[in-house]
């Protein structure tokens, strides 16, 4: 449910209405475009909006369990530099789409509020179930990997022609050090999507662990390095996370 009603706080301020306009568009495509057609400036509204809330749940898991460590004079077995650097991506997503636009005034009050109940919600939600909360991220992760999916294929539909050959922020070019002729708008989404689809696996591997004795396997050494196992590249990603009989 919570999930739910992120995606129509998001919907809401970024004037996206997917399921509507699919079903519209099927009985008139041009009246479905006027009334539900996303332009650049409206997926880029949506983005910083989406990135400017997805910042918190890593910084707030990570700070929580940076205090539990010094309270019980324990090491936290990897997990919090994985949380906060969840936490700091999300963060560079956000600087890059702000290289090209400036929210208004609404869009500030709308992060401003958003921030403020979801930050002291997940601060509560994660004092009592680390587990529901981590699990509750990987789901939240899913929506972005969908909004940067419709939003690559609406490109490749040319339904976005301002990006289709647009040039990606510098910004966004120098974090990934994007290579020469790859270094487009629709490029920097993929990069952006992958992003999410780790930040989804991690938070479901998580989600399956043992919260205060397993170690993190995301930065774990395998007795076998060659067989597949967590790690931070996408190369044997995992959408539903890793189970922890096969990483512990």
């Amino acid at each position: 449910m919570m999930v739910r009603f992120l995606r129509f706080s998001l919907d809401l301020a970024s004037g996206y209405k997917h399921d509507e306009a699919v079903a519209l568009g099927q009985k008139d495509p041009a009246k479905a475009k006027q009334k539900y057609g996303m332009d650049e400036r409206k997926y880029l509204t949506r983005n910083i909006f989406l990135e400017s809330v997805a910042g918190v749940p890593g910084m707030v898991a990570g700070m929580l369990r940076h205090l539990h460590s010094m309270r019980r004079m324990k090491r936290d077995n990897g997990w919090i530099e994985t949380l906060l650097e969840e936490s700091y991506n999300e963060r560079m997503h956000l600087l890059i789409f702000m290289k090209m636009a400036e929210p208004g005034w609404f869009m500030r009050l709308m992060v401003l509020g958003a921030q403020g109940v979801f930050f002291n919600a997940m601060f509560v939600s994660y004092l009592i179930s680390p587990r529901t909360c981590h699990r509750f991220v990987g789901y939240l992760e899913e929506e972005a990997v969908l909004t940067y999916s419709r939003e690559i294929a609406d490109i490749d539909a040319g339904k976005l022609p301002k990006w289709a050959n647009m040039k990606a922020p510098q910004i966004g070019i120098d974090y990934y050090k994007m290579p020469e002729g790859r270094q487009t708008m629709r490029d920097l989404l993929l990069w952006i999507r992958a992003d999410e689809a780790k930040h989804r696996e991690v938070n479901h591997t998580l989600g399956n662990l043992d919260q205060k004795n397993d170690p993190n396997p995301f930065v774990s050494k395998y007795k076998d390095p060659n067989q597949p196992h967590p790690n931070k590249s996408i190369e044997h990603i995992r959408p539903s996370g890793w189970e922890r009989e096969e990483v512990i």
